[in-house]
């Protein structure tokens, strides 16, 4: 079963002095400040394009690594991701990097590994931003 999700962003101004809010509709859990100075610079309690992709990005990943350890028969009991998206201005999104640390009793750390890089490879996130150079930073915690 296929699903849509949507969001809103209304936008006053030109890029430079402009601002915005984008709204994550389907959800409904907030609606969020945008500007180019918050994108390009200081966050300054503002979010950006590049944030948004972070959490998706994160987020995806951790739910296709649980996915494919519990399929393996080693459940995580916990996985932290971080993405860390940086944007270069007049370039755009230059590179990601995924910093995972996970908790999953009974595996090897090659085999944790190896896992980490297909989780990786088969995020549907990764998958939509192949375009962008991704780096993959994986800790099996003790």
């Amino acid at each position: 079963m296929a699903t849509t999700r949507t969001a809103t962003t209304q936008w006053k101004g030109a890029l430079l002095d402009g601002s915005g809010t984008v709204s994550l509709d389907s959800s409904g859990v907030g609606s969020y400040e945008v500007s180019w100075p918050s994108r390009a610079e200081a966050a300054n309690g503002k979010t950006s394009p590049e944030e948004l992709i972070a959490a998706a990005h994160s987020s995806c990943y951790s739910m296709a690594l649980s996915h494919g350890l519990a399929g393996a028969g080693t459940p995580p009991e916990s996985v932290q991701t971080q993405a860390d998206v940086t944007f270069q201005p007049g370039e755009g999104i230059t590179g990601i990097v995924l910093s995972v640390k996970a908790h999953v009793p009974g595996i090897t750390a090659e085999v944790f590994e190896a896992a980490a890089q297909d989780a990786k490879a088969n995020c549907p996130v990764s998958k939509a931003l192949a375009g962008v150079n991704i780096t993959l930073r994986a800790e099996l915690l003790a």
